[in-house]
């Protein structure tokens, strides 16, 4: 048995924008310590808990005073009006 006929599309458009299914986070916060490598807990939507544990920790160690502060967010990409996935997808 053969296996399925694939098709090729070669220019289909697409648009990018920011996840927003339920349950979704619009971004997650975190702290890296430069000096020792400490990491704060990720925390979703809001980076009060990151900068507050950034506080605490060069208050523990008054010698740790650069950090890495990382940002992660989430997208989605979806088939755009004309596209041959938007017909497929609905």
């Amino acid at each position: 048995m053969s296996p399925p006929p694939r098709t090729a599309i070669r220019a289909a458009e697409w648009t990018l924008r920011v996840e927003t299914a339920e349950g979704a986070p619009q971004a997650i916060h975190s702290a890296l310590c430069i000096t020792c490598g400490a990491e704060s807990p990720a925390t979703d939507d809001t980076r009060l808990p990151t900068e507050i544990w950034t506080l605490k920790h060069t208050g523990l160690n008054p010698s740790h005073r650069q950090f890495q502060h990382r940002t992660l967010g989430f997208w989605r990409v979806d088939p755009a009006p004309g596209n041959p996935y938007a017909e497929r997808s609905s």
